[in-house]
């Protein structure tokens, strides 16, 4: 099996270090998953704007983390659900909510819950989504657009899950 280092901003190739110095200004502190990341200077910058992007969007931090936290359970990356768990508390999130997304339940709160049901759907059925899955989040508030901005969230989260699910990250 490769080991993949988690690289800090000394020891990571030089075209990396930009990215990891933002990741570092918004988290307070490099990711692991972005320190093994740094390793290939494509993937990283790759992720570095597709999550600024992400997170730019039109959902709130508290649906983002939403999405986030359904995206880690649903590909089973455990490093990632520990660290939305964390950041979904500190969006506000009911506690019940994070364990019922931890537990592959929709939250009690009927919008998140409608939004962690199409992110699951769009993993599930590796983007073959139809109406009877877009209605219940259309019903819940959400616009059509912003099922597309789901597709945004899944391609960033995707690399972070994939990542540390490669590198065996605790």
């Amino acid at each position: 099996m490769t080991s993949y280092p988690i690289h800090s901003l000394d020891s990571a190739p030089e075209a990396s270090r930009p990215a990891l110095e933002g990741l570092q200004k918004v988290f307070g502190f490099i990711p692991d998953v972005a320190g093994v990341m740094a390793s290939s200077p494509t993937l990283l910058k790759g992720f570095a704007a597709a999550f600024a992007n992400f997170h730019s969007g039109t959902f709130t931090e508290g649906q983002i983390q939403t999405l986030l936290l359904t995206n880690a359970v649903t590909n089973r990356a455990g490093w990632a659900v520990a660290l939305h768990s964390a950041l979904a508390l500190k969006q506000g999130l009911h506690p019940a909510d994070i364990e019922a997304m931890r537990e592959g339940r929709a939250p009690k709160d009927p919008q998140l819950a409608a939004l962690s049901a199409l992110t699951r759907a769009f993993i599930e059925t590796r983007g073959h989504v139809g109406d009877a899955e877009v209605a219940p989040f259309l019903a819940a508030g959400f616009r059509p657009d912003q099922v597309l901005e789901i597709i945004a969230g899944i391609a960033a989260s995707a690399m972070t899950n994939y990542t540390a699910s490669l590198a065996r990250l605790e």
